[in-house]
């Protein structure tokens, strides 16, 4: 229930309008006070009057019409709120908001606001991957605002593609996490590691892959909001790390990890290891850079320790582990001998393989591998999104 909660919709155009009026209808339900304003493009499609009978309260429109009530009223709604939802959020007003342009009365209530924005954007597909519209949506998620990604499918302007508003359990869920946040791994210590490993050739070469980290981020980001203590060990990525962490540890080769995670890995009640790590090294190391007519094309490559299995093997009783694997054919049969070769509580696979997963993307499509042997298949979800899916996943089988 969201009882003495304040909630308010901003709604801008689009045709996914209609689709808010049952928002907001469940959110008064859940006992919120909702309080509704409207761009005038949005009023061509539900009149504002819909809005006022569902939400019980005068919706906003224009801002120069005259005020219900003393208070200077974009100042007022944005006091009231306990959270500001954007929904549909159109290219038009996610650019204003990376803009600051305040040029009516939902963006300019905005720009008052200190409560947190979530924003579920609706958009005709080759609208919503625009390069410009993607670069605004980035700005904004590292200012600290919240988004409901869209969903695929049949568009109102007959296009198939992502661009649907989020269906509403999926906004009402994220209200949910950022005005009730879970607490269910409050004082966990939660040990992740992240990115890829450098083996140095030479001074200018070296042995890595693609990973860009944005998953075990992604993941240290929802467990330190579901209140764990979390420590990420880090191979080199060119992201910002979460705020709130435990402790941080940078490192670049697979024995920096491996050192690293040990020497942490006592205290640790959970350890998610999405670190892509070189399985092979160099066995020797030119000083100087090798010049192309002394190069040895044979070059001779020794193991890297297997982060992953050591832990598997000399876990403690109460400790929880969860592997990723990167796999290209095969998905269920290679994850299941990984699960039981290295020990595993849970992996997560992903086939690298196809559109918008593995790595560099903000998206991943995976199966869900527990000790039982229970599968579970993930659709396309943003990294954040399968954060919370894996999290939620630990705290079922934990509870057996």
């Amino acid at each position: 229930m969201l009882e003495n909660k304040t909630v308010v919709i901003g709604v801008s155009g689009g045709i996914a309008v209609y689709k808010v009026c049952d928002l907001v209808s469940r959110l008064k339900k859940l006992n919120a006070k909702v309080h509704v304003i409207m761009t005038r493009s949005a009023t061509e499609f539900v009149s504002p009057l819909t809005f006022q009978s569902l939400s019980q309260n005068y919706v906003v429109v224009d801002m120069f019409e005259e005020p219900k009530t003393w208070d200077v009223e974009h100042i007022a709604i944005a006091k009231k709120a306990d959270i500001f939802v954007v929904a549909p959020a159109t290219a038009n007003v996610i650019g204003k908001i990376k803009n600051g342009i305040a040029d009516d009365m939902l963006t300019t209530t905005i720009m008052a606001t200190q409560a947190p924005v979530l924003m579920a954007p609706a958009m005709n597909t080759n609208m919503y991957l625009n390069p410009i519209v993607q670069e605004n949506i980035k700005y904004l998620r590292e200012r600290q605002y919240k988004f409901v990604e869209p969903e695929s499918g049949r568009l109102a302007c007959g296009d198939l593609g992502v661009g649907k508003l989020a269906d509403n359990d999926r906004i009402l869920k994220s209200i949910k996490q950022i005005l009730l946040p879970q607490t269910d791994f409050k004082d966990k210590n939660i040990l992740i590691t992240a990115g890829p490993t450098r083996e140095w050739i030479d001074p200018v070469r070296y042995i890595s892959n693609p990973s860009s980290g944005k998953m075990g981020y992604a993941l240290a980001q929802a467990a330190i909001e579901r209140g764990a203590k979390v420590t990420l060990v880090s191979g080199p990525v060119t992201i910002d790390k979460p705020k709130g962490l435990y402790h941080f540890t940078s490192v670049e080769t697979a024995n920096e990890m491996y050192e690293t995670v040990m020497t942490n890995l006592s205290p640790q009640d959970i350890i998610i290891k999405t670190a892509a790590v070189s399985d092979y090294r160099p066995k020797d190391k030119f000083e100087n850079k090798v010049k192309k007519d002394k190069v040895n094309t044979n070059l001779e490559l020794i193991s890297n320790p297997d982060i992953l299995y050591t832990i598997g093997k000399n876990k403690k009783e109460h400790q929880f582990v969860v592997g990723f694997a990167a796999e290209t054919n095969n998905i269920i049969e290679e994850g299941m001998k990984k699960l039981i070769k290295k020990q595993l509580d849970l992996i997560v696979v992903n086939d690298i393989q196809s559109d918008d997963a593995g790595f560099q993307s903000d998206t991943n499509i995976v199966t869900l591998i527990d000790k039982n042997k229970n599968i579970r298949e993930v659709p396309k979800v943003t990294k954040a999104t399968l954060s919370h899916i894996i999290l939620d996943e630990i705290v079922k089988i934990q509870k057996g």
